[in-house]
């Protein structure tokens, strides 16, 4: 049994309602605009990090974290990108993979809209846990937690961290 912290989307914020919320968590994973590196560089003091990079991530993150990641976890296979569209609306790059191969879970991040769909004609489960930090259109900031657990996800959360908008008292 493995818990998971997913965060997309921080773009070089992090506060301690972020770090609140992944302490419990076996694994955090991010799924892109990461911003800087001393962001997965903190999630590290909380748990381990899987990451991939995202469009506005520069060299110094993109020699550190991949485009894509897949791999198993607890009997299930993950893909997590940054830009990977959405169910029956996959991107260029994801669309002959995610026919021909699907994971059981896809991940990416990007929109910064949370949405949580079972894509039934790739039979998989899609993610993407919105934005967890401040620049972009998104009003409110999520994250997600789940549990994989010999081949089933559950007790999947999904965390409000507050406003876009920087409060007047920051």
């Amino acid at each position: 049994m493995t818990r998971i912290g997913l965060i997309s989307d921080t773009h070089s914020y992090i506060d301690d309602r972020i770090l609140e919320h992944l302490k419990e968590v076996d694994e955090i994973w991010h799924a892109g605009d990461i911003g800087d590196l001393s962001i997965t560089d903190t999630l590290e003091t909380v748990a381990p990090v899987k990451a991939v990079y995202g469009n506005i991530d520069g060299a110094e993150i993109r020699r550190v974290w991949p485009l894509n990641r897949r791999g198993r976890i607890e009997g299930l296979d993950v893909w997590m990108t940054h830009i990977g569209g959405r169910p029956y609306s996959y991107t260029k790059d994801t669309r002959e993979e995610m026919k021909n191969n699907p994971p059981d879970i896809f991940i990416c991040g990007h929109s910064h809209i949370l949405r949580v769909e079972k894509d039934k004609r790739a039979n998989c489960l899609y993610i993407n846990p919105g934005a967890a930090g401040r620049h972009g259109f998104h009003k409110v900031r999520t994250l997600l937690r789940f549990t994989l657990d010999a081949g089933n996800i559950k007790d999947l959360e999904v965390v409000e961290l507050g406003s876009r908008a920087k409060s007047v008292s920051e």
